[in-house]
Formats: C-alpha cells, sequence, structure tokens
C-alpha cells in the first residue's frame, strides 16, 4: 500500500472530484489507518479493525467516484456490488457472499499483474530467443559454421531489438483448449461450482495447435506472455492474493439504502431485511470459502453508499448500523459545482469531447459565458426534474454537441466556438417545455 498522508490523499482526490470535503478526509483516514495498521506491533494488529463508512448523498455527487479513485490510490483489491441485486438466502439472486469472491478475482488480476511485470524482462529475452529460431529456421551449429551462424544470429538481434524487423511475417504454432460451449447452471451461492466444473471439463479435453501467420511484433507480444505464463507460480500468486485481499481489500456497496426496511410489514420489507442479516456477518468478519481458499473478512474495508431519499440511515438494523460507525454526508451540486465540473478535473467533460472531436481533426473550443449557461441549465433542470447531480451534464452536453458530432466528419470548418448564444438556441426550447425536459434532458 502506497504511504499517501491524509493530506496528500486529499489533494489527489480534488484532481478528479469537486468539492466533497468531509467525505474524502473520511476516506483519507481510513486508508491512512490502513497503513497505520501495518506498523503495529503483531499482537495488536489482529485486534485493529478498519472503521466502516457510509456515504449519504444524492444520486451523481462523486460517492462511487470517491470509492474507486481510494482503490487506484492504494493499489488495494476493489469491487462495486449493488445491494440491491442480493436477495434472502434461499431466493433466486446473488448470494453476499459473492462480493468476497468477486474481491479475491479482483486481487488475482492485481497480484497476476504485478508478478508478470516482475519476470517480464526474463520473458522477453526467451521470447526473443524464440523469434530468432523461427527467423532462422534449420539453425545447425557445428565447429564449420557455428561462428558464422553465431554471427547472423546477433545481427537479427540487434535488427529485432531495433524494430526493424516488425513487419516480417513468421510462422507461430499456438494452443488452444478444445472446450466445448456449455452453459452450467447452478442454484443461488453456488456460482464457484458452474467455474469449477468448466475447468474440469476443461481439462479432460487435449490441447490442440494451430500455425499462425503473425508479423513478428504481434508474435513476440504472444510469445513474451507465453513465456512469462510458464515463469508465473500459480500457488504463490493465490495466497499473495488471498493475504492482499484480506489485509487491504475494499467493497463498496453501492444502493445500501434500497434494503434498508422503511417499515414493519411483510413481503419485500422482510425479504429486505434478510438481505441485511446475510451482510452483516460478512461486514462483522467471518470466513468465506472461495475456489483460491478461505478468505477472511475481518479486515476488508466496506464502504456503503446510498441516496437515502426515502429510508435512513436508521432504517437498516442496529447491528449493521453499528458495524458502519463513520457516516459522512454529501453535499448537492450546484451551478458554481458544474461549472468546476466541467472545467477544473483532469478528466474534465469538455476536455473529453474536445478530444473526441479532435480525432476528426476539429478544434472545439467553449468561451466561459457557454460554461456558465451549460452549468445554469443543467442546474435549473435539476432543480425542477429529479435531481441527477454531475450525470446531468453528460445530457446536456450529448444534446448540445449532437449535430456537431453527426456532421464532424464533413465539416469545412475545423475550429468551431461555442458561445452561450449557441447553447441557448440549442437547449432552450426543450428547457422551456418542462414534459419534454424531463424527456428529453
Amino acid at each position: 500500500m502506497t504511504n499517501f498522508t491524509p493530506r496528500e490523499i486529499v489533494s489527489e482526490l480534488d484532481r478528479y472530484i469537486i468539492g466533497q470535503n468531509r467525505a474524502k478526509r473520511a476516506v483519507a483516514v481510513a486508508l491512512r489507518n490502513r497503513w497505520r495498521r501495518q506498523q503495529v506491533s503483531d499482537e495488536l494488529r489482529d485486534e485493529i479493525t478498519p472503521k466502516n463508512i457510509i456515504l449519504i448523498g444524492p444520486t451523481g455527487v462523486g460517492k462511487t467516484e470517491i470509492a474507486r479513485r481510494l482503490a487506484r490510490l492504494a493499489q488495494a483489491p476493489f469491487v462495486k456490488v449493488e445491494a440491491s441485486k442480493f436477495t434472502e438466502v434461499g431466493y433466486v439472486g446473488r448470494d453476499v457472499e459473492s462480493m468476497v469472491r468477486d474481491l479475491v478475482e479482483a486481487a488475482i488480476v492485481l497480484v497476476r499483474e504485478e508478478e508478470t511485470a516482475k519476470v517480464r524482462l526474463k520473458a522477453e529475452e526467451q521470447a526473443e530467443d524464440k523469434l530468432l529460431d523461427l527467423l532462422l529456421p534449420g539453425e545447425r551449429h557445428n565447429a564449420a559454421s557455428g561462428e558464422s551462424d553465431n554471427a547472423t544470429r546477433d545481427k537479427l538481434r540487434r535488427l529485432l531489438r531495433l524494430g526493424e524487423l516488425d513487419e516480417r511475417f513468421v510462422e507461430l504454432e499456438t494452443q488452444e483448449a478444445a472446450i466445448p460451449a456449455m452453459q452450467v447452471m447452478t442454484p443461488p451461492g453456488a456460482e464457484d461450482m458452474g467455474l469449477n466444473l468448466k475447468e474440469m471439463f476443461g481439462n479432460l479435453f487435449p490441447k490442440k495447435t494451430r500455425r499462425r501467420r503473425l508479423r513478428v511484433r504481434e508474435a513476440r507480444e504472444l510469445l513474451i506472455a507465453e513465456q512469462a505464463e510458464k515463469l508465473l507460480d500459480t500457488d504463490q500468486i493465490q495466497t499473495l492474493a488471498r493475504q492482499r485481499c484480506e489485509q487491504s481489500g475494499m467493497i463498496f456497496i453501492d444502493e445500501i439504502d434500497k434494503v434498508a426496511s422503511r417499515e414493519q410489514g411483510q413481503g419485500p420489507e422482510i425479504s429486505r431485511e434478510g438481505v441485511q442479516r446475510d451482510i452483516l456477518p460478512i461486514v462483522e468478519g467471518s470466513t468465506v470459502n472461495t475456489k483460491y481458499g478461505p478468505v477472511k473478512t475481518d479486515h476488508i474495508l466496506f464502504i456503503a453508499a446510498g441516496a437515502f431519499h426515502v429510508a435512513k440511515p436508521s432504517d437498516l438494523i442496529p447491528e449493521l448500523q453499528g458495524r458502519f460507525p463513520i457516516r459522512v454526508e454529501l453535499d448537492s451540486l450546484g451551478e458554481a459545482e458544474f461549472v468546476q465540473i466541467l472545467t477544473e478535473p483532469r478528466n474534465a467533460l469538455l476536455r473529453q469531447y474536445q478530444a473526441l472531436l479532435a480525432t476528426e481533426g476539429i478544434a472545439l473550443h467553449f468561451s466561459a459565458d457557454a460554461i456558465a449557461e451549460m452549468a445554469r441549465i443543467a442546474a435549473q433542470v435539476n432543480a425542477r426534474t429529479e435531481n441527477i447531480g454531475a450525470r446531468r451534464l453528460h445530457t446536456i452536453i450529448e444534446k448540445l454537441l449532437e449535430q456537431i458530432s453527426f456532421d464532424a466528419p464533413e465539416l469545412p470548418d475545423k475550429e468551431l466556438h461555442i458561445d452561450a448564444a449557441l447553447v441557448r438556441a440549442r437547449l432552450d426550447d426543450i428547457v422551456a417545455d418542462e414534459d419534454l425536459a424531463r424527456f428529453i434532458l
């Protein structure tokens, strides 16, 4: 885990997320506490449990983005799940333990990438030797010709490293498993059974090989991947992934308010409470069996989020509330925040659209008054219809640039300036008609 201070974490989040300082500070402290726990003595380390967080706020204010950016900063296994997709044990739907299995899969991918990077240099050398064998078929080393063959091989090696042989073709023998297409139906909560059956049947069928004619640059990448796979220790990867999952894994449970019981009753309300009771042992700390071995959830950080328009955090069962001691309310976004979102972040929306149209050779410019007008319209539509936060900006810009995007390849003028008058001309009629704005924007 990266050794970021809370201030550095907030600063990094500021590059992508506008506002929400309270939420950023809360997650920054939670992430720093994970590093602090690793520095504590062994006997006390296991006693320190993560302080799980509930983010409360309307849609489109940055809840998911905060969690996603946090996981990238931590270089930790991370999964996002929707609480509304889970059902109580015994009903059709996803079993809550599947979130932990998904986290282990994410950890496997993360560790495999790291281990592959460690052996890449050796894999490149081996792939290079195999390529030279393909480029020099029938090479023979004997007393008479050994020196000349070595000289030819060294010359080809230099050309290969300089990229001068990239367009030459070679014939490469590749392996592929002859697994017939099949669909394995499994009961809820037994998703791993289907995966294991597929793997078992896959091992029964022999590998078949076929020769492919490829350019050297394509064959090189295939050979590097093949050699790297041979150098990896699968058991070690699985062990490291389980450890990473247990010590620094993060699970983001979105739409947690959708499983809150709003009142005592029957039917759906009982089912929602059943989902909460199934989630409870996972958050409290339990052992989940996965295809890679048992995983303890005691030190996994859980971040839950919900709009809580209808339900309240207090509508969750008391035991689950107690497992999320940190609650942060996110602010609604207004006109000023929309202006910042359009221009300031590294992945700002206007920069994205400018880059897309630049592929057609078009230079797109937005005046300050055009940006202010887009922000005003977005805030106005949010106030009059459903408030979907910053997501409204996507709809506004798409509608504004619809004709330009369609005509882009044929436009004679490759430099376009968007001002407030054009924004109003494209959007005012829709905004004025409330029913149409509700349907389109």
